[in-house]
């Protein structure tokens, strides 16, 4: 039982009417779970060393705190839109029915509105006080996730996540636009580095939850696909994404605390990915097969990755 709920059963108890009460914290709470804040704390961790290496140490903290605003208002944005859109299919999944719009905490009008609030304002919001390079990046990110994947990928192609995780790279680019007004080869390498790591990172939580997926009927690969065939892809775009974070180094904008920490933290993530496509061949399933080791040691080897991004501007030898 909710608080809502309980709360609406001691009014109704002392002969008030039944309509169930909503407090101003449960509202914005509601309001705030639907810019999905967890998934958007990974693509700002993202950016903010992206912008210490494109200026060579600190940028100012006014347009680190501009750019990370900005970033998480066209973030929210798109992950509303996607809320407003996804909501027949989210209300099938037991990992998603709990969301705002299935439980009718937020009409979908009052979401699609503040959907498309957060996405104008954090277009405005970087143009005015960073710059329309960042501006217009962040609005390409808004549509590729929002048309790009939500309303033409997801529910069409087993590839869906590949392709539209494009969406998820953008914070780089805007946190290196941020700073220099331009996205230099670096920034784009970074921006592979991600495009990569997420079928990786996002197949092993697929895997968990397949059967939600298709009770749905979104195609996600390891739902129509063999969970050989899936570690198979899963190998080689790790192996892709830790080529594209070694190829950083000759273009001289690093030092040795990433070279040594991206070495050490893609030979780590690559052996957890290689023993799940063998526990995979060997047929085991469940916590056996361990498909969300892999999910969150993902998340650590991006944030590992990045860490040493940042730290790096500042250690000479």
């Amino acid at each position: 039982m909710t608080a809502t709920q309980g709360a609406s059963i001691r009014h109704a108890g002392q002969g008030g009417d039944h309509t169930p009460q909503r407090t101003a914290r449960s509202v914005i709470r509601a309001y705030v779970a639907l810019t999905k804040p967890r998934i958007i704390e990974l693509l700002l961790i993202t950016t903010i060393p992206t912008m210490f290496l494109a200026a060579g140490g600190f940028p100012s903290w006014w347009l680190i705190v501009a750019t990370l605003v900005g970033g998480y208002l066209a973030a929210g944005g798109a992950n509303t839109l996607n809320m407003y859109l996804d909501r027949d299919i989210d209300a099938k999944m037991k990992r998603t029915r709990n969301r705002p719009l299935v439980t009718g905490e937020i009409s979908p009008r009052a979401a699609l509105v503040f959907g498309i609030a957060l996405s104008i304002g954090s277009t405005l919001w970087l143009g005015l006080l960073v710059n329309w390079m960042s501006a217009a990046l962040a609005l390409g990110a808004i549509l590729l996730y929002v048309v790009f994947y939500t309303m033409i990928l997801k529910r069409r192609t087993s590839q869906n996540i590949v392709w539209g995780g494009v969406a998820g790279c953008m914070p780089v680019l805007i946190g290196w636009s941020a700073v220099t007004g331009t996205v230099s080869w670096t920034a784009v390498l970074l921006f592979l580095v991600i495009f990569f790591w997420t079928p990786p990172h996002y197949w092993p939580l697929a895997e968990k939850f397949s059967q939600d997926y298709a009770d749905a009927g979104v195609p996600m690969l390891p739902v129509v696909a063999t969970r050989t065939s899936v570690a198979g892809q899963m190998i080689m775009h790790t192996f892709l994404m830790i080529a594209a974070s070694l190829a950083i180094i000759p273009l001289g904008e690093t030092g040795w605390v990433y070279g040594v920490s991206a070495v050490a933290v893609g030979a780590w993530f690559a052996f957890l990915v290689i023993r799940y496509a063998v526990r995979v061949r060997r047929g085991l399933s469940g916590k056996k097969l361990g498909p969300m080791t892999v999910f969150h040691g993902s998340i650590t080897y991006l944030t590992l990755l990045f860490v040493a991004l940042a730290i790096d501007p500042f250690v000479t030898l």
